[in-house]
């Protein structure tokens, strides 16, 4: 489940920045670039406007709402089954003790002779 989420999220995320692009700067945008200037003569220049603003804002609200909902709701379902990387790991073994440098015998004094 978590994956068909994710791969919707893609999809939207894809056709979101196709439909950024499409839309005309005051430079012309790509829309002319990507073989989309013929569009207007379909919708007419205005509605092709209205219908790329109004396609950008139903796509980026879906992109939030759904952003949301995997990490909300989805993701924590499929976290309970499964644990984490580092729970997985090898478990940390104690340091062996540290060794204590030997102590060599002070050198003893030969007795003074008198």
């Amino acid at each position: 489940m978590y994956t068909f989420f994710i791969a919707v999220e893609i999809l939207v995320s894809v056709f979101l920045m196709i439909v950024i692009l499409m839309q005309a700067s005051k430079g012309g945008g790509l829309a002319g670039t990507l073989g989309t200037s013929n569009m207007g003569t379909v919708f007419g220049v205005r509605r092709t406007s209205d219908f790329l603003t109004k396609t950008t804002t139903v796509l980026a609200t879906l992109f939030l709402a759904l952003a949301l909902f995997i990490n909300l709701v989805v993701l924590p379902r499929a976290e309970k089954s499964q644990e984490s990387v580092i729970q997985s790991g090898p478990q940390p073994t104690a340091l062996p003790p540290a060794e204590q440098p030997l102590q060599q015998p002070a050198p003893q004094q030969a007795p003074a002779n008198k």
